[in-house]
């Protein structure tokens, strides 16, 4: 006595398939239950006090104090080219005006920057 697949539904199979469903969703609750009783909730963390954002600021501060500086490329200007320019001028309102680097200095420094950015090309960084 074999039963041949046929066209339409198997209800056979769908009841049993349906009845496993619903035992394992009653094993899960029961086991839900069961974990929720006995579980002991796993002692909290101790609560931290609460810091006020001034606390914080300052910390931050002292902080920034300590860490290192990054060295700028600043290239100073030497102590005759300093000399040599003198006095400077001034607005009509007395305030001083800053020194303008002479074109040389400006030349030199388009020179040695151009060189190390040619650097960072070939390196492949750019």
């Amino acid at each position: 006595n074999v039963k041949l697949g046929g066209l339409g539904p198997d209800y056979e199979a769908i009841k049993e398939k349906k009845q496993k469903l619903k035992l394992q969703k009653e094993y899960s609750r029961q086991i839900k239950e069961y974990n929720m009783k006995n579980i002991t909730f796993v002692q909290r963390l101790p609560t931290k006090p609460q810091v006020t954002s001034s606390v914080s600021r300052k910390k931050a501060l002292e902080y920034a104090k300590k860490i290192p500086r990054p060295k700028t490329f600043m290239t100073r200007q030497s102590d005759k080219e300093v000399k040599e320019e003198g006095v400077l001028p001034q607005t009509s309102d007395g305030t001083s005006l800053p020194q303008i680097p002479s074109l040389e200095t400006l030349r030199s420094r388009h020179e040695k920057e151009k060189e190390v950015v040619a650097a960072f090309k070939a390196l492949h960084i750019l």
